[in-house]
């Protein structure tokens, strides 16, 4: 089915806050109370994806209960224990969240019924590592009706929503996250998912590439045995590059994040609603007049930009790329480096998928209360780790909300920790998220049937055939109507009357 492959190519008054000191509140952060136990600050500075912070709201708080999951005996209605959430009483407000998912998940939901009569899933064993949300147990569900077995972790330390995951515990799949895990616990959970007597893997769901690596490092025997691995994020999908790179790559993976439906909707569309969402939620500010500089004009830059300017905020872009500089220029923004800008703007955005955009030299020289944050897949993209000294003072002020505060008085916002905003901070759009996880599910059928040889020990794109369909399966929602080619102008274009419509090459 597949043809082509792509190889791995509020501005503060200092004086009056000096005099307005709440001293039980200012704590250095290294003198800062930790959790017993397992609760280690180490993933402050850890790159793994336990760093791409990221939860939305959720029925209880992590700090509700000390007690570590790890060490609670929690048993579902059926007296099943093989899951390890906060609070499997929580699974029927779970239960509804994922039931309101459902009505925004059109595409998945007629996939699940068109499908699920011939099991395109039967036997597979899928091990799962994405975020906890009520849309993805709709995709694990639509997984499950389709035939497959699946376990589950969470791709990173707050994005679980501990209501759904205990709402799928109690619906049968062993699940293993919840709200604020330490990063031992983190791979302790994705242990739990791999490791269990009896069960072998043979399909891989990520996102980010911390199971693939975990799999790949400390189970190099059951990692030859996967059939595929489909990956949605792109520094997982840069992991997976490498490894096919270095000839060490010896499972076919299907790139995801470069789909045109997750590149085009996920990337661009979602966040041009949830940045604004993020940052209105975590500051109450208002965006008129702002002047923010956003880093980096991919997909998710270019989203970020176009809510901003139609907010009236004065929006500057920094870019690498000439090209992505260039649309950013033909659509009115300004080019600058960072450095040029660093001292007069009220908000910095970073979304490069890089390391060290804004580093310590940076968040030195910025102005009171400027706000920090980042829409990329993880915190690398600020340095937040330079911040953790004893000379500068950190405040929680709100949920993911911090305000590091300078010996001067200076402060900046920082939110979610430098990890990813819109899921750490808000929602995203389930109807987008309906088109990443319909995707998500294609691939993983396809890859799953594909007949031995279709695919070798590569890095594979999405069909554009697949990305079509797709596309189709979300139109009814809008009541559109397509035009069909007739035979003649079918003929005319040499093509398919069915599709595929563009080339491999077509930049949509």
């Amino acid at each position: 089915m597949l043809s082509s492959k792509k190889k791995y190519i509020v501005n503060g008054n200092s004086g009056i806050k000096a005099q307005i000191q709440f001293a039980d509140q200012k704590q250095e952060f290294n003198k800062r109370p930790t959790k017993i136990g397992r609760r280690s600050l180490s993933r402050s500075i850890s790159q793994s994806s336990t760093d791409s912070y990221s939860s939305a709201a959720s029925y209880t708080d992590s700090s509700d209960d000390e007690t570590s999951p790890r060490d609670k005996q929690q048993k579902n209605s059926k007296g099943n224990s093989d899951f390890c959430v906060k609070n499997i009483k929580q699974a029927e407000f779970g239960r509804r969240e994922i039931e309101i998912a459902e009505q925004e998940m059109p595409a998945l939901m007629a996939l699940r019924k068109r499908a699920q009569g011939e099991k395109p899933l039967a036997g597979a064993k899928i091990v799962g590592c994405t975020h906890i949300t009520a849309q993805t147990a709709v995709l694990m569900e639509t997984l499950g009706a389709l035939g497959a077995q699946c376990r589950w972790a969470a791709c990173n330390i707050y994005s679980t929503l501990n209501e759904v995951a205990a709402a799928l515990a109690e619906s049968g799949f062993p699940v293993f996250a919840w709200k604020g895990e330490s990063e031992d616990d983190f791979w302790w959970c994705i242990d739990r998912c791999v490791n269990v007597e009896g069960w072998q893997p043979n399909m891989i769901l990520d996102d980010g590439g911390d199971l693939t690596h975990w799999i790949y490092k400390k189970y190099p025997n059951m990692f030859k045995k996967i059939k595929g691995i489909v990956e949605e994020s792109v520094t997982g999908v840069h992991r997976l590059y490498q490894l096919s790179k270095a000839g060490k790559l010896c499972v076919p993976a299907m790139n995801v994040n470069d789909s045109v439906t997750k590149q085009k909707f996920d990337n661009l569309y979602c966040c041009r609603e949830s940045i604004l969402d993020g940052l209105k939620r975590t500051t109450d500010m208002m965006f008129g007049g702002k002047q923010v500089v956003v880093c980096g004009y991919g997909e998710v830059g270019k989203g970020c930009c176009a809510a901003l300017k139609a907010m009236g905020s004065i929006v500057y872009v920094t870019e690498i790329d000439p090209i992505c500089a260039l649309q950013a220029c033909m659509d009115g923004f300004r080019l600058v480096k960072l450095n040029e800008v660093i001292r007069q703007v009220d908000i910095v955005i970073t979304c490069t998928g890089n390391k060290n955009v804004v580093t310590r030299e940076h968040l030195d020289r910025m102005k009171n209360s400027c706000i920090v944050c980042n829409m990329g897949h993880s915190n690398t993209e600020i340095d937040v780790a330079s911040l953790r000294t004893p000379e500068l003072t950190w405040e929680r002020v709100r949920s993911q909300v911090d305000h590091v505060i300078w010996p001067d008085g200076k402060r900046i916002i920082l939110l979610a920790e430098g990890r990813l905003l819109n899921l750490s901070c808000s929602t995203v759009p389930t109807f987008v998220l309906s088109i990443t996880a319909t995707t998500q599910a294609l691939a993983l059928i396809e890859l799953y049937n594909a007949p031995e040889g279709r695919y070798k020990q590569d890095v594979y794109l999405l069909p554009k055939k697949m990305d079509e369909y797709v596309a189709s399966l979300h139109l009814p929602t809008f009541d559109a109507h397509l035009t069909e080619l007739t035979d003649e102008q079918a003929k005319y274009l040499g093509l398919n009357k069915n599709g595929p419509f563009k080339p491999n090459y077509y930049r949509y």
